[in-house]
């Protein structure tokens, strides 16, 4: 039987994807967060080894640790939104 193409995330990244929820949805967690990332991420309970993945931007990381890949990708693209380097083209 070949690899599943997804695995659904394990138990243990629950905080790690809540974290990547708040990041894309909510504006005022968004907003701390790029205040003071620790901290914001402090609030969810994230450890370090999920902190750091986090605030290095490394996907690999983030999803061999439970991340979802849809929830790395929307956190990522709102936070560089946020901060003016990147947009969204309507077309």
């Amino acid at each position: 039987m070949s690899e599943p193409h997804y695995r659904f995330p394990p138990a243990r990244a629950l905080r790690l994807n809540r974290c990547l929820y708040a990041l894309k949805a909510d504006d005022a967690f968004r907003a701390r967060f790029l205040r003071d990332a620790r901290a914001a991420m402090g609030e969810m309970g994230l450890d370090a080894v999920d902190a750091d993945a986090l605030l290095a931007g490394d996907r690999d990381a983030l999803v061999a640790r439970g991340a979802h890949p849809y929830l790395v990708f929307m956190a990522e693209l709102r936070l560089s939104m946020a901060r003016g380097t990147a947009e969204i083209e309507y077309f």
